[in-house]
Order: C-alpha cells, then structure tokens, then sequence
C-alpha cells in the first residue's frame, strides 16, 4: 500500500489518457454545432495533455486522468458543452453531487476546481449537461498513484423494451430477453491496470466479447443471469466492482396447470373446473355447486396474479389455492353471471386472462303428457306431466318451487269410437 497523507505536498502532478478513451466519441465541432436551430446537448472530449500551468497547479480536460502526487495545490477540471438550448452544467462524483465549499469550487466557465486536494478528492468526477432537448456526460478519475480505482454506479436498470442496455459496473441490472447488455468498467491506477472480468466468481474468457474495460453480453437469455464482476490489478494491489444481472420474461399463457388437476381430484365430483384464456373461456355450474378456476402463467420473475369479478376485487366467498394460481369459488348461486379474470404481473409486463361463468337454472318442463283418461270415445283427454329440470335432467320438483308453473291445458285423446257392447 501507498503511504497516505492529508495534504499533498512537494511534488508534480501527472496525467494519464484515460482507458476508456478509445470508445469516447469524437471531438464536436462547435461552429457547426451552434448554427442549428435546435441541439441536444454534447461535452466536447479534448485528448490533449493537460495544460500545466505550474508544478502545484494541474489544468485537464474530460477524457483524461489526473494522478495526484504531493505538491499539487489546484486540480482545474475543464468542462465545455453545446446546445441550443444551452445546456445546463452539473458535477457529480462517484455518482452523488458535488457540494460545493471552500475547497471545491464552481468557476463562471463551470470548470469544477479543487483546492489542497487530499485523498478524499480521489474518485470519478461526471461533468452532465442537460437540456429539455436531452443529456450528456463525460468523467474524469482523479487517484493517487497506488492500487486502481473503478468508476462504479449504485443503481438498478430496468429494460422491458429497448434491445440494447449500457450500464456501469456496480448496478443492478433486470432486462429481457433477447436485448444485448454491456457492462463497463472504467479504471484509473498508476501503474496501469489489468482488467479481468468473472462470471459467478468463474473467469470469462474471450469468448464473451470483452474488450478493455467493456464487456458485452449479446443475445441475453435466462441462463446469462447471474453475478459479474470486474477485476482491476497493478503492482500496488486489486479492486473488484460487480453488477446483478436479473433476465425478465413477462407473463405468458400456458396450456394447462398441473395443480388444478390435482386439487380437482380432491375437491370431490361435484366441483367443476375451468382455465381461464386471454381470449375467455366460459364455464357452466350447477346452482349452489363450487368451482375451480385456474390461472395459467408463466414468467421470470414468477408473476404476481390478482383475482377480479366483473372487473373489480372479488368479495365471494373464495380461497385462493396454488399461490393464487387457483380460485375456489362456493356456493356458486351466491353470484349472478359475471366475469372472472386473473392480473399477472411482474417486472416485465402483465397479462390478462378470463372465464365467464353460466349459472344454470332449474326450469318447469311440460314436454311431456300423462296417460290418457279414457281408452276410446269422445270424453278422453290428456294432461301435461309437470316435471323440473336442470341442464336436461330431472331433478326433485322441490328446486323448481320458486319457479312459476306453466299453464297447463287439456289435450284430447283417444278419439275414436269405443267398440259396440252386446247384452
């Protein structure tokens, strides 16, 4: 380890190119850039040395790193953007603020200067110009020579619909499928560092399209998922940064659902079941009977469902079964014909599926006749036989009590002459 003191003194302070340099977009040129009517902001990128105006006073633009050695009084970190609008200029280190004071102070160029720095200085400094029209953002290391550093970022990325996500090392990171993710890892050190890449501690090798200081993971699928993690080696020592990467799949219909065959079978033969579809399916009960209705999803992370009636919070008697996949409904009269539908839901998307349910009705039925009164002759007629039915079949004629009867009107019958009697 480097001997550490409070205040630098005593000695010159160095620049080096930055790693990430090569990959830094070219410089924007100005006059070009003001003529139009309408620009989103752009940092002009400067790779010349910096301008050392004496041996405690260090002037560098973005794009470049500042190594500090004793001696250095001043760190001026030069910052210019374009736009129209023109855009506005911020500071930031390692991704929080930079609160002014004392020693570090805003200049009328929005130059960002630090006074007496110490080793608390150290780190990377982003200069971000915005505009209504958009953003940008530049960083520049400042390290004492010693074991590297890693520009990392503490936040969480949600992709559900670009193909393509960029990210620093130190986030966490959730896309879906298919999209292509890169990772970078912006180092600084004296001496210069080597950067390793590992997957779940496992070393990468080239196969996985790493290139100094980047790595990209094309193509993302489930089995990508996992921890990365970026290693930067000198002589003086090590650091590792690493970032989560969580593969999304939105919710998606499946054909069947294991669980509700088997929680039918023991519910009993009176309970009936139904999967519910994004097109709708529907179902016809029994009055008073119970019913099973299947939720089949699927998605990464497991979708969380939520169970509407007629587009609204179910307030039946029910159970939930399956870790919601299942709906257990009883005494099914309680509830007039209405929709069910389940809400997936997770990081990625939701989805949608419903069933109607059909309540079947017990019904007077006089489609049949009773035998008729009278074998032959003129006086014979014919009742209708009253009988109550559900989905067809007879049932006890005490379920159609609260049912009105059908008129019921004497049919003739039998209407021929009787055969003649001798005495």
């Amino acid at each position: 380890e480097y001997p550490l003191h409070r205040h630098v003194s005593g000695f010159t302070s160095s620049l080096k190119p930055s790693s990430a340099e090569a990959f830094l977009p070219t410089s924007v040129d100005v006059a070009n850039s003001l003529r139009r009517p309408h620009q989103k902001p752009a940092i002009l990128r400067k790779i010349s040395a910096a301008q050392q105006l004496s041996a405690s006073e260090v002037v560098t633009h973005l794009g470049q790193t500042v190594v500090l050695a004793s001696g250095t009084l001043s760190v001026l970190l030069h910052c210019e953007a374009v736009g129209n609008p023109k855009p506005t200029i911020s500071w930031a280190k390692n991704g929080e603020e930079v609160k002014y004071d004392e020693r570090m102070l805003l200049q009328p160029d929005d130059s960002l200067q630090i006074l007496a720095p110490v080793e608390a200085d150290v780190g990377f400094y982003s200069c971000n110009a915005s505009s209504a029209l958009g953003s940008d953002s530049v960083s520049i290391a400042v390290t004492l020579a010693g074991k590297p550093l890693i520009k990392a970022t503490r936040t969480t990325v949600i992709n559900t619909e670009s193909p393509a996500v960029t990210v620093d090392i130190g986030s966490t990171v959730k896309t879906i499928q298919r999209a292509n993710v890169t990772i970078t890892c912006q180092v600084a050190g004296v001496p210069e560092a080597e950067v390793t890449w590992f997957k779940n501690k496992v070393q990468l090798s080239s196969v996985h399209h790493l290139h100094d200081g980047l790595l990209l993971i094309a193509n993302v699928s489930l089995s990508d998922q996992g921890l990365y993690s970026c290693k930067a080696a000198n002589l003086r020592g090590e650091v590792t940064e690493s970032s989560q990467l969580f593969v999304l799949e939105p919710p998606q219909p499946l054909p069947y659902l294991e669980d509700l065959t088997a929680v039918l079978s023991r519910a009993g033969t009176g309970t009936r079941s139904v999967l519910t579809s994004p097109s709708g399916t529907k179902m016809t009960v029994s009055p008073g009977s119970s019913a099973l209705i299947g939720c089949a999803v699927d998605g990464h992370p497991t979708p969380n469902i939520t169970w509407l009636y007629s587009g609204k919070p179910l307030s039946l008697h029910h159970h939930l079964l399956a870790a919601g996949q299942i709906l257990q409904i009883f005494n099914i009269s309680d509830a007039p014909d209405g929709e069910f539908s389940c809400l997936a839901q997770n990081e990625a998307g939701s989805l949608t599926q419903k069933t109607s349910l059909a309540i079947q009705e017990y019904q007077w039925s006089v489609d049949k006749l009773m035998a008729c009164s009278a074998s032959c002759g003129h006086k014979g007629v014919q009742l209708p036989q009253l009988r109550c039915l559900l989905d067809g079949a007879e049932v006890n004629i005490s379920h159609c009590k609260d049912k009105p009867k059908p008129a019921l009107q004497r049919i003739a019958c039998n209407r021929r002459d009787c055969p003649s009697r001798f005495v």
